[in-house]
C-alpha cells in the first residue's frame, strides 16, 4: 500500500519542553489509523504539526509532495483536513448555511461577485447548496437544515461539525476526540457516523481518541505515544498486547487494555469488508 501521508522525524519544541520528539509514521489510502497515549503524549500537538498549526521541524508529505512549509489554509485545499475537540461553528448560522460556508475555505467567494451577483457566483451557490444538502442527507441532518447551530444538542452539533469538515473533500481527515463530550449513547453511535465518512469520502482518517473500544475498533492501525514519542505501532491487537503501552497507557495492568478492545472487534472487521470492497 503506497503511503498517502507521511510524517518524517516530526518534532515540536515549546522552550526547553520538546512535546512531540522525532516521530516518523506513514499512513496509507482509506486507512484509518487510531492515535492513542495519556494525557500529555503530544497526540494533539501532533495533529496541530501535521495540519501546520503549530511550527515544527521535520517534514509531512501528501502523497509524495512535502508540505512542510505550507500554511494551515493551503494544506486543507490540498487534502489534509483537520477537525478540533470543540470547533467553533457559527451559532446565529442555519446548518445548511454552515455547511455551505465551510466550502469557501475550498473555494474561496470573491468579494465583488458575491456583492454583485454574478452568473458564476450564482451557480456556485447553488452547486455549494446541492454539496451540503447530499452530506446533510447521508449524515441524518436534513431535518435539521434550517435549524440554528445555537439551538443543537451537543451530538447534533459534533455531526454538523463532521458535515463541515467534509464539505472541503479531504483526502486526509485528522479527526481530534471526535467522542469529546458526548453522552454514552450518542458515543455508541460513532463506530456507524465515522463508518459511513469512509464510505462516503474514501477519505484516509487519523484519529485521537480517548476511548479504546472506540479507537481500537475503528483502526485498522493504531499508533501509541508516550512523551511525545511513538512507542508501538501496530494492529489494535498487536498494541493492545504491547508491554509499553501496558505500561504507559493502563499502569501496566493488561486486563484493562483487554477488557477496553473486546466490544469493537466485531465493527473493526465489519468496517474491514466495507473498505476491501
Amino acid at each position: 500500500m503506497s503511503a498517502l501521508l507521511e510524517v518524517e522525524d516530526l518534532s515540536v519544541s515549546f522552550g526547553g519542553l520538546v512535546a512531540v520528539d522525532s516521530v516518523s509514521f506513514a499512513v496509507g489510502e482509506a486507512e484509518v489509523v487510531g492515535l492513542i497515549g495519556p494525557n500529555g503524549a503530544g497526540k494533539t500537538t501532533l495533529f496541530e504539526a501535521i495540519a501546520g498549526f503549530t511550527p515544527s521541524r521535520g517534514k509531512v508529505r501528501l502523497d509524495g509532495e512535502d508540505i512542510s512549509d505550507l500554511a494551515p489554509h493551503r494544506r486543507s485545499r490540498m487534502g489534509l483536513v483537520r477537525s478540533f475537540q470543540d470547533a467553533a461553528l457559527f451559532a446565529g448560522l442555519t446548518v445548511r448555511q454552515c455547511a455551505m460556508v465551510a466550502q469557501q475555505q475550498a473555494v474561496p467567494v470573491r468579494t465583488w461577485a458575491a456583492l454583485v451577483r454574478t452568473p458564476g457566483e450564482r451557480r456556485a451557490e447553488r452547486e455549494r447548496g446541492r454539496r451540503a444538502d447530499d452530506l446533510l442527507a447521508a449524515f441524518g441532518l436534513t431535518t435539521y437544515a434550517d435549524a440554528l447551530i445555537a439551538e443543537l444538542s451537543t451530538g447534533t452539533r459534533r455531526v454538523c461539525e463532521l458535515v463541515c469538515a467534509l464539505s472541503l473533500d479531504p483526502r486526509v481527515l485528522l479527526l481530534d476526540e471526535p467522542s469529546a463530550g458526548l453522552a454514552q449513547r450518542e458515543v455508541e453511535q460513532l463506530p456507524d457516523l465515522l463508518g459511513r465518512v469512509q464510505e462516503i469520502t474514501g477519505a484516509t482518517v487519523l484519529l485521537v481518541e480517548h476511548d479504546l473500544p472506540l479507537v481500537l475498533g475503528l483502526s485498522s492501525r493504531v499508533l501509541a505515544l508516550e512523551l511525545g514519542r511513538v512507542i508501538a505501532d501496530g494492529t489494535p491487537e498487536q498494541v493492545r498486547h504491547d508491554p509499553e503501552v501496558q505500561r504507559s497507557y493502563l499502569g501496566g495492568d493488561p486486563n484493562a487494555i483487554n477488557r477496553s478492545g473486546k466490544p469493537a472487534t466485531r465493527r473493526r472487521r465489519k468496517l474491514a469488508v466495507k473498505s476491501s470492497g
